[in-house]
């Protein structure tokens, strides 16, 4: 499956438009994650323990967003986009969603 930003892919042409397809997934901080994240917010520095946990929250958006767009035939998305919300103290959303085409 390719997966773009753009609302083309180079090489290839968009032989037909399937739709919009999307991902998400919520994630919630983990107690561990939050003990480890607080002593580093006391130094500074990257929280990598955060940024691994959205990492992994985007891959596992972007794969549902796939499989979607292979439901409906698609082998390619364009003009992917990427959305965070908190949905409760500790939680957010990660959502992803473009438009599923056919691409030759």
């Amino acid at each position: 499956m390719i997966v773009v930003s753009s609302g083309q892919v180079e090489g290839k042409t968009i032989a037909k438009t399937l739709g919009m397809v999307k991902g998400s997934t919520v994630r919630a901080r983990h107690l561990g994650r939050d003990i480890t994240a607080s002593l580093r917010g006391l130094v500074g520095g990257e929280i990598e323990e955060y940024t691994k946990l959205m990492a992994e929250a985007r891959e596992q958006a972007i794969h549902r967003m796939e499989e979607e767009a292979e439901k409906i035939g698609g082998n390619a998305i364009v003009d992917t986009r990427f959305m965070t919300s908190m949905v409760m103290s500790g939680a957010a959303e990660i959502l992803v969603y473009g438009t599923a085409v056919v691409v030759e």
